[in-house]
């Protein structure tokens, strides 16, 4: 059974009337071969306010999925206070190590627990005595605390797919001790990296008495009391097959070669963000407007295509973040537009699958640079994409992709306006083998480490005394893991 704030489909209205489709992703991916496999079903809030039951319409939709879909609904206080509120303001900032936007507002908790417990009223219903419960993310850390008294007392496991903090941020949360109380009710719990289950492990020692943590590799045991939990790191991947075979699709092919054209000779710098402030995008354009500056020789050779994504459009800090971007975006174009050259192209839409990889084939650099990221796909399927091996990628320390792909990636501090715009000047001039050489051992690591590997490494952690047949790869437990000041390059 999964369990996730959202259901992997879209409620859209057409023609009067709201329908449901499936949706795309990285974790849509990954659990549709685990559901297909294994059998089962998917839990989570349908996007749509309001206490009607959805399940006969998830029904329709869920038919090219291969499993079943159940809702819980959710109406418009409670995705104010749990969603928009508590795991928006506050989880999701706080491991961000954004500490000062968050806004600890007590209703906020108040709901983010009601919902939690909505959901678990849900999953009980549903259950089976042999089911694995697979919880996922931030919004729905107390469903196996909330379980427990129902009954249900084995096989709960949870994953996190943002980043954990350390714990000089994370004492910083008024409820740190229920938080952390609430995830020891799990059986197993993923991280996206090594660092991020250190900082829990570091959490545990700080605010807990008589915490032990035993045993080596990707996988622990934390012992507190008499209380046993697993603990573990499995970086989430990407359908690298899927992504590499349509790549080369002739219609995609063809549009990359367009947008190419388009660009005249230059080289394109590709970046791909959702709207947030974690991703770093007004640094990144800082970085650009000082790499235009620094280095003439920039100037008509490079182009940056920087595609946004629209989040929480109604929200007014995501409004003055956009206001922000596009008044950088117009800075930069009106100081070095020269000739039909335009220095940046800004688009600010959702792209569809086939129109992203054409971006993906077209860039000859690809600019991932959040402030902090629990792995952040994008890197991956750029990757992924790069069927000719001639890429760059201008990676941030600070995300987790930064662990398995630091041997081929330039990583840059994405604060160091200096630095980073130096990495986007050695992306430029980067001899075609150098390009080759650093780019295949990326793909090479992305696709054995595809999401496939991703799911079936973090549920074979799921079964009794497996810890050491789940080992740490090589390549996972770099130089940045083990000393992150020094590892930048």
């Amino acid at each position: 059974m999964i369990v996730s704030n959202r259901l992997p489909i879209i409620i859209e209205k057409a023609d009067g009337r709201l329908k449901a489709r499936p949706a795309s992703g990285g974790l849509v991916s990954a659990m549709k071969v685990v559901l297909n496999r294994r059998g089962g079903l998917w839990v989570g809030w349908p996007g749509v306010a309001g206490e009607k039951n959805w399940d006969s319409t998830l029904d329709g939709a869920a038919g090219d999925l291969g499993f079943k879909l159940r809702s819980v609904a959710l109406n418009q206080s409670e995705i104010d206070g749990f969603y928009s509120g508590f795991s928006n303001q506050v989880i999701w900032p706080l491991f961000h190590d954004l500490q000062t936007r968050c806004n600890f507002a007590l209703d906020f908790w108040r709901y983010y627990l009601s919902v939690n417990h909505k959901f678990a009223q849900t999953i009980f219903r549903m259950r089976r005595g042999s089911d694995i419960i697979w919880v996922h993310d931030y919004h729905l850390i107390h469903l196996a605390r909330m379980l427990r008294p129902m009954g249900v007392g084995k096989r709960i496991v949870f994953f996190l797919h943002i980043p954990f903090p350390t714990p000089e941020i994370f004492v910083k949360l008024p409820w740190r001790g229920d938080i952390l109380q609430a995830l020891l009710e799990y059986e197993l719990i993923g991280f996206q990296t090594l660092r991020d289950r250190r900082n829990f492990q570091h959490c545990l020692q700080f605010l807990l008495k008589d915490v032990k943590i035993e045993g080596r590799g990707a996988v622990v045991t934390a012992r507190i009391g008499t209380r046993k939990v697993r603990l573990g790191a499995f970086p989430i991947g990407i359908d690298y097959r899927a992504f590499a075979r349509r790549a080369v699709n002739r219609d995609i092919l063809a549009r990359a070669l367009w947008l190419q054209d388009a660009m005249g000779s230059s080289q394109i710098i590709l970046g791909v963000d959702r709207l947030d402030y974690t991703k770093g995008l007004p640094e990144r354009l800082r970085v650009f407007n000082h790499a235009l500056q620094r280095y003439p020789e920039l100037l008509k050779r490079v182009t940056l295509v920087q595609v946004v994504v629209p989040s929480r459009t109604m929200v007014p800090e995501y409004q003055a973040l956009k206001a922000e971007i596009e008044q950088l975006v117009g800075e930069v174009n009106g100081r070095f537009t020269h000739d039909g050259w335009v220095p940046i192209h800004y688009i600010y839409r959702s792209l569809d699958r086939d129109e992203l990889i054409a971006h993906y084939r077209a860039a000859d650099i690809g600019m991932i640079t959040p402030l902090k990221d629990g792995m952040n796909l994008v890197a991956k399927e750029f990757c992924a994409c790069c069927v000719k091996e001639d890429g760059v990628l201008i990676l941030s320390e600070f995300a987790g992709a930064a662990a398995q792909l630091y041997r081929g990636a330039l990583l840059v501090n994405p604060y160091d306006i200096r630095g980073a715009s130096e990495a986007i000047y050695n992306a430029f001039r980067m001899p075609r083998d150098e390009r080759r050489r650093r780019m295949r051992l990326m793909r090479d690591n992305i696709r054995r480490q595809d999401v496939s590997w991703w799911a079936d490494t973090f549920l074979s952690a799921t079964e009794p005394k497996r810890d050491d047949q789940v080992p740490v790869p090589p390549e996972y437990v770099p130089r940045i893991e083990q000393e992150f000041g020094t590892a930048r390059r």
